[in-house]
């Protein structure tokens, strides 16, 4: 009895002083902690999704506290977040044009033909690591949804219709996800444009036109025309590929209707104003118009000489 009195005296006594120890370092290696953090941290949406370029919220709060908000945008927060944030802080932060991922690839079933047969893992990165794809265009959608596997607001889905990823704009927060999950970097995050509308190049083929046009009839060629009717030189060609620079596109179109592929693509556009043709006349119409008048055969006046007498 008196063991098992002294055993257990013994482990109170010890446990009693390492927790002395353990408070004593705690204490001289205690490191202080900005509270603006725990703020900013509150304000966040709280979706750790990597978007602003740091592992989560708390990064995110961290860094702004520590080096200021200059380099550093949530996106999935947008513009009313950041301002929170800045007033938090006390500091000033720019408003930036909201943005949305687009897909350049328009090769569906029906434009890019499978010429193999893949039999394995779906994944696009693994199908990427392994060899081109199963079908002839070797920069074009692999359709095994890697990127709606990363997204985690729902915002694309594969269409089994057309085989390719479609992105829902109203749900896309443009965290950069997708971008980062698709191993052909067909993902693009560009600025919505006003009312949703954009105009962008739906390629990445870099091959020769003749070589491209083969694999998908809807590829870029790289035959220049875009950049040739572009007012505002927002069009390059580079590498046999076209790109749209959003930063200087004032969404014209001229582009879109000249392209002979159709690899430029427009985003909630109006439709084009119709060409205005001269109505038909309809057989009641013809009845009722009355003929115009015959002109008159203009009166020549003959003038008869008179003979005077002498």
């Amino acid at each position: 009895m008196n063991t098992i009195i002294f055993t257990v005296a013994t482990l109170a006594i010890l446990g009693l002083l390492l927790a002395i120890v353990l408070y004593i370092v705690a204490q001289k290696f205690k490191v202080e902690e900005d509270p603006r953090i725990d703020i900013v941290e509150s304000l966040m949406p709280g979706a750790n999704c990597g978007g602003c370029g740091k592992a989560g919220c708390r990064a995110f709060a961290e860094s702004a506290v520590k080096e200021g908000l200059d380099n550093l945008f949530c996106p999935v927060g947008g513009n009313a977040v950041m301002q929170k944030v800045a007033e938090a802080l006390g500091q000033k932060v720019e408003a930036k044009e909201p943005q949305v991922a687009v897909l350049r690839c328009n090769g569906n079933c029906e434009k890019r033909k499978k010429t193999t047969r893949y039999e394995g893992v779906a994944s696009c990165a693994t199908v990427a690591s392994l060899y081109a794809g199963e079908t002839d265009c070797a920069f074009g959608c692999l359709g095994y949804g890697d990127c709606v596997a990363a997204c985690k607001f729902d915002a694309i889905r594969i269409n089994e219709k057309t085989g390719l990823p479609e992105v829902d704009e109203e749900k896309c927060t443009a965290c950069g996800a997708c971008t980062r999950a698709c191993p052909k970097l067909l993902l693009e995050l560009r600025n919505k444009g006003p009312k949703g509308r954009r105009v962008f190049v739906a390629c990445r083929n870099k091959d020769k036109g003749a070589v491209a046009r083969k694999a998908c009839l809807s590829a870029c060629i790289g035959c220049g025309k875009c950049a040739k009717v572009c007012p505002f030189e927002a069009i390059t060609v580079e590498n046999n590929l076209a790109y749209i620079d959003f930063t200087k596109c004032r969404m014209c179109r001229k582009c879109v209707a000249e392209c002979p592929t159709g690899a430029i693509h427009e985003v909630n556009m109006p439709p084009r104003p119709a060409a205005v043709k001269p109505a038909a006349a309809t057989p009641a119409a013809a009845a009722q118009a009355k003929p115009a008048p015959a002109a008159k055969p203009e009166e020549k006046k003959v003038e008869i000489p008179v003979q005077k007498s002498e």
